[in-house]
């Protein structure tokens, strides 16, 4: 390995500091984190075969059906006793069908068929792992690679059911070429329906889809689909990595809405939580082995002290192993389009950003605040990714405005293709608190719009759902506030209020779509400015779910002005798709009062 190391050169690190020169003061960081990637890539290949079976140990971990339809059990837990598999198939007897332990805390069963030859486990009945531990507990868990987990009405815990239809769905068409332009539509399936209830995969298939097609966005980011056992907790709670939320329906139901959307040519990516998971132990990941370790570091490091959750031990082999198939089953099963990773400011750093204001001084973001073992893992799963899926999108959610984050990781960058940008609603929420319209400063507003980091693609968004959730308010209702209730109508005089709010809804929209970034993102029902916020049902609001869904049946009402709104979000997307602003060069805006914009092939203004 050391001959490696001594070896290891950054292949394209001048075209990094061509972009920007400073940061050849941090080269031997760059080198080191490198350095770190090539080890992890040396120790796959040396260890597993490369990192191509290694992504596929979702294959072999939890349980599979072999040829012969013997059932095919294994799992890691370096800290237990003993395990044993109890379900509907052995009546919850515990102790009839103990695992083998194997090396490297592996442990596995096999299962013989039936006497018909028919599998063991039924498909949809309900399966536990027993763990004991060292300490004489007996605990009953739910296998961390678990595809499918239900919940009884009347429980809070979720259940480990073997999901293995006699006929899976099929796919049947090819994923998109990636957009030159990306328009993301900011989804959640259980919001998107007027009724009060949970959304169905079937409704958004068969009245969603369509909806964003006709809006002209190329692209859908799917919220809490991973499996969380708290739907408050707008999918950031994750307790099954591998299970499609079944709160919304069955995987072959998700399988079909991918599908769907890949026959009208959009692409879809996944809400993706690696940053934490949650401190559920009887449907999570937590102390699954009964230590207080396992996947996570122990604490205080392996918690997260205002999300209330377990963090991720990044160095650990089989943690590694997890995620990273985590990441390939999504894309080989599901058929995803790619990643928005949540939350990797907390990764990136041993502070998590808690109470760090960053100012963009290069010395944040280097030197030991800086977790280099999840850094590294960010650097690792987009090599992965990209080497894999050439078309995958990645996209990364980061407060601090790490340099080089979306630059390959042949130049010693992350290798995201996008990041978020974050100030631009936050100037927007400003602005409509703090200032007349007369005091906009048109100047400010540009450089907000503008400021980022050359060469590394942003996503432009005036809301998304952070702006939504109760307790915020969303542009509409900034401009607009109660007028909406009653003030909507073109039947009634346009008031003052419902004027200015309507222009100037669409203007913000505009400016950012234009000038924001090279990618625009909008969050459902913020495209005809949703009257009302976003709050799942919970104890505070006696378990409602009025606040919990979309009103799209305001937009059908011809009456309505939202209609409006709508129309002009269609238009300015379709305008993009004709004129391909997003994909065009970087441009100098010379006149700070009228915007002007312009392309080598032709000239645009607003």
């Amino acid at each position: 390995m050391a001959d490696l190391e001594d070896s290891v050169a950054i292949p394209e690190f001048s075209c990094l500091l061509q972009m920007d020169p400073y940061l050849k003061a941090y080269e031997k960081d760059f080198k080191r984190r490198y350095e770190l990637l090539q080890k992890q890539l040396f120790q796959l290949e040396e260890a597993e075969g490369g990192f191509d079976q290694f992504t596929r140990s979702y294959n072999t971990f939890g349980v599979h059906r072999l040829p012969d339809n013997r059932l095919f059990f294994k799992e890691w837990a370096p800290a237990a006793e003993a395990l044993f598999l109890t379900g509907d198939f052995n009546g919850w007897d515990k102790f009839a069908h103990p695992y083998t332990k194997k090396e490297f805390g592996k442990w596995e069963l096999i299962l013989p068929p039936k006497h018909d030859k028919s599998p063991a486990v039924d498909h949809n009945t309900k399966l536990k792992v027993v763990v004991h531990t060292k300490e004489g507990e007996r605990l009953y868990r739910i296998s961390p690679w678990a595809k499918y987990v239900t919940r009884e009405e009347k429980s809070v815990i979720y259940d480990w059911v073997h999901w293995d239809p006699p006929q899976p769905y099929i796919q049947i068409h090819p994923r998109p070429k990636k957009p030159t332009s990306l328009r993301i539509y900011e989804a959640h399936v259980g919001i998107a329906s007027p009724e009060g209830k949970i959304a169905s995969y079937t409704n958004f298939t068969n009245n969603v889809l369509p909806r964003i097609k006709d809006l002209g966005y190329n692209c859908i980011q799917l919220m809490a689909i991973m499996e969380h056992a708290y739907y408050a907790s707008f999918g950031y709670q994750i307790t099954s990595f591998f299970a499609a939320s079944s709160r919304y329906g069955t995987p072959e139901e998700l399988k079909q809405l991918l599908d769907a959307a890949h026959s009208m040519g959009i692409v879809v990516l996944l809400d993706v939580v690696h940053s934490h998971a949650s401190k559920n132990t009887e449907d999570g990941l937590n102390a699954f082995d009964g230590s207080d370790s396992c996947f996570f570091h122990s604490p205080p490091r392996g918690e997260h002290k205002l999300w209330d959750s377990r963090l991720f031990n990044y160095s650990s082999w089989e943690v590694l192993r997890f995620l990273l198939s985590n990441l390939r089953w999504w894309m080989e099963e599901y058929r995803f389009d790619g990643f928005r990773f949540d939350g990797i400011t907390s990764m990136l750093y041993h502070h998590h950003g808690i109470g760090s204001g960053f100012s963009g001084d290069y010395s944040e973001y280097f030197g030991l605040q800086v977790d280099e073992d999840s850094l590294v893992y960010l650097m690792l799963a987009n090599h992965i990714l990209h080497t894999l899926y050439p078309d995958c999108i990645t996209v990364a959610e980061d407060v601090s405005g790490m340099p080089a984050l979306c630059r390959g990781v042949e130049e010693g960058g992350l290798g995201f293709d996008y990041r978020l940008a974050m100030a631009i609603p936050d100037k927007w929420i400003q602005i409509l608190k703090e200032l007349k319209d007369e005091d906009w400063d048109m100047g400010n507003i540009v450089h907000t719009l503008t400021n980022r980091r050359y060469g590394e693609k942003c996503i432009a968004y005036a809301e998304s759902h952070d702006q939504a959730l109760v307790g915020d308010k969303s542009l509409a209702f900034w401009l607009m506030d109660k007028e909406m209730y009653t003030n909507m109508s073109s039947t009634s005089p346009l008031t003052p209020i419902i004027d200015r709010g309507l222009q100037l809804h669409k203007m913000i929209r505009l400016l950012t779509h234009a000038l924001g970034g090279e990618g625009y993102l909008n969050f459902i029902g913020n495209e005809f400015g949703h009257p009302e916020w976003l709050d799942f049902p919970r104890e505070g609001n006696n378990q409602s779910y009025h606040y919990a869904r979309r009103q799209f049946n305001l937009v059908a009402m011809d009456h309505l002005r939202y209609c409006q709104l709508y129309a002009f979000d269609r238009d300015m997307n379709r305008t993009e798709d004709k004129y391909g602003w997003l994909a065009a060069a970087p441009v100098y805006i010379p006149c700070r009062t009228a915007i002007v914009l312009a392309n080598e092939e032709i000239d645009y203004c607003y």
